[in-house]
């Protein structure tokens, strides 16, 4: 379901009353895996409850405010995260006790596998290799063999093995933006987008939407079938 533009608190009022119904559902004839959500936020910062979280924000209100970026708490997983204009977020809603990987349950841990895997394959479309780092969720890439740079940032919530929260996928972004905070609170680890890698062959925003959608779903409904 693409929600277009919405606001980060909104985007966790719609998650939640999702993932409580489908919850109150399961086992009932009315039950169903989930659904993932499509959306693109306004400018903002979320810092999590993690212990030092916050001291990753490196810029002060003023800042912030001059910028034209919010800062906002959230109760997913991780450090401290930027969303904006030109990013794809996905929020998939899913009940993790339906889906399964090589006939085991699939856990929290194929699950994030599984979010990066559809950005690894919806990258490869347009000729970009990802990569995971089994030091840090989320998708890399290395351009030109060089450091490797985050594309797509990871972090999920999970209650009674329904998720919320999801993936971010940088499209193009203003980049600058990340440098108000020390992303995922990995220092010295830096960030890219589609654009920045592709130049004037990246996609437009709309196009590399779908093709993740198409991605998500795709794995999605084979570990519900494995």
């Amino acid at each position: 379901m693409d929600l277009g533009t919405v606001g980060y608190e909104r985007a966790l009022e719609i998650q939640r009353e999702r993932q409580a119904d489908l919850i109150e559902a399961r086992g009932t004839p009315d039950g169903s895996l989930g659904t993932i959500y499509l959306v693109e936020h306004p400018p903002v910062i979320t810092v999590t409850s993690r212990p030092g979280a916050a001291d990753h924000v490196l810029a002060d209100a003023k800042r912030l405010d001059a910028a034209g970026v919010q800062l906002h708490q959230t109760d997913r997983g991780g450090d401290v995260t930027y969303h904006g204009t030109g990013q794809i977020v996905a929020y998939p809603i899913l009940d993790l006790e339906r889906l399964s990987a090589d006939g085991k349950p699939l856990g929290l841990h194929g699950y994030m596998r599984l979010l990066e895997q559809a950005v690894i394959d919806t990258l490869a479309l347009w000729g970009v290799a990802g990569e995971r780092d089994p030091s840090a969720t989320g998708v890399w890439v290395s351009p030109g063999g060089g450091q490797p740079a985050k594309v797509a940032a990871m972090g999920v919530r999970v209650r009674k093995w329904v998720t919320m929260h999801g993936l971010a996928l940088n499209v193009d972004p203003d980049l600058g933006h990340f440098q108000l905070i020390v992303p995922c609170g990995l220092a010295g680890r830096p960030v890219t987008s589609m654009r920045a890698l592709l130049d004037e062959d990246c996609p437009g925003f709309e196009a590399v939407k779908s093709a993740l959608a198409d991605s998500l779903a795709e794995l999605v409904r084979s570990a519900a079938t494995s």
